[in-house]
C-alpha cells in the first residue's frame, strides 16, 4: 500500500468513526426525549448544557433501576381510588385541607410503590423516569400548595391543584380514580361550573 492510500484508508475510518460516534449521541438522545418527555426540555433549560442535563437524566435512570417498586394489590388500588374519591367530595367544604390531603394522599401512595420519599425535588426526580408525562401536573399541584400555606392560593387554584394531583393518582394507580369532574363549590370566590378541563 502506498502511503497515499493509508492516509485515504485512516481519513475513512475516522469519519465512519465520527459518524458513528455521531448517530449514537443522537440515538441517547432521542431515547431520553421519548423516556422524559416534558421533563428532557425542563432539565435542558435547568442545566448549563444539553450535556449536563442528559447525564442528569441517565443519573436518574440509574438511581431508579436501583429502586425496587412494587405493583399495588388490587385491595389497595380501590382503597385509593376510595379515598381519592372521598378526598374529592370533602372539597367542597373545605378545599384547603384537600389540597393538603391529596399531597399527603400522593407521598403514602408514592411510598407503597417503593419510590423514598422526603424533599420534594428528590420525589420528582425519582418519578421522572416513568411517570414524566404527569410530572408537570405534580410540580404545579406542589406550588400550589406552597402557594396555599402562604394564604396566596384562591379557590380556583385549590381546585387545579386537586386537577393535577389526580392526574398523578391515576399515572401511580394505573387508572382514572374517579369521574373526571369536582362536586359544585358553593364558595363566593369559586366559579359556578367546576368542571374540570
Amino acid at each position: 500500500m502506498s502511503p497515499t492510500q493509508i492516509v485515504l484508508l485512516v481519513l475513512a475510518v475516522l469519519v465512519v468513526a465520527a459518524l458513528v460516534a455521531v448517530a449514537v449521541v443522537a440515538n441517547r438522545r432521542r431515547a431520553l426525549r421519548s423516556r422524559f418527555g416534558p421533563e428532557y426540555d425542563r432539565v435542558v433549560a435547568e442545566q448549563d448544557s444539553r450535556s449536563a442535563a442528559e447525564r442528569e437524566l441517565r443519573e436518574r435512570e440509574r438511581r431508579h433501576a436501583e429502586l425496587t417498586l412494587t405493583p399495588l394489590s388490587p385491595t389497595d388500588r380501590a382503597r385509593y381510588a376510595a379515598a381519592w374519591e372521598e378526598l374529592q367530595v370533602r372539597f367542597v367544604d373545605s378545599p384547603a385541607e384537600a389540597v393538603g390531603d391529596a399531597d399527603e394522599l400522593v407521598s403514602r401512595l408514592i411510598a407503597d410503590r417503593g419510590y423514598p420519599t422526603g424533599e420534594f425535588a428528590e420525589q420528582a426526580a425519582h418519578l421522572s423516569v416513568e411517570h414524566a408525562r404527569t410530572l408537570t401536573h405534580y410540580r404545579e399541584a406542589h406550588e400550589i400548595r406552597l402557594r396555599n400555606e402562604r394564604g396566596e392560593a384562591g379557590t380556583e387554584d385549590l381546585r387545579q391543584a386537586v386537577v393535577h394531583y389526580r392526574a398523578l393518582v391515576a399515572d401511580l394507580l394505573g387508572e382514572e380514580p374517579v369521574g373526571h369532574r369536582l362536586p359544585e363549590q358553593q364558595h363566593p370566590d369559586s366559579p359556578q361550573d367546576a368542571t374540570t378541563r
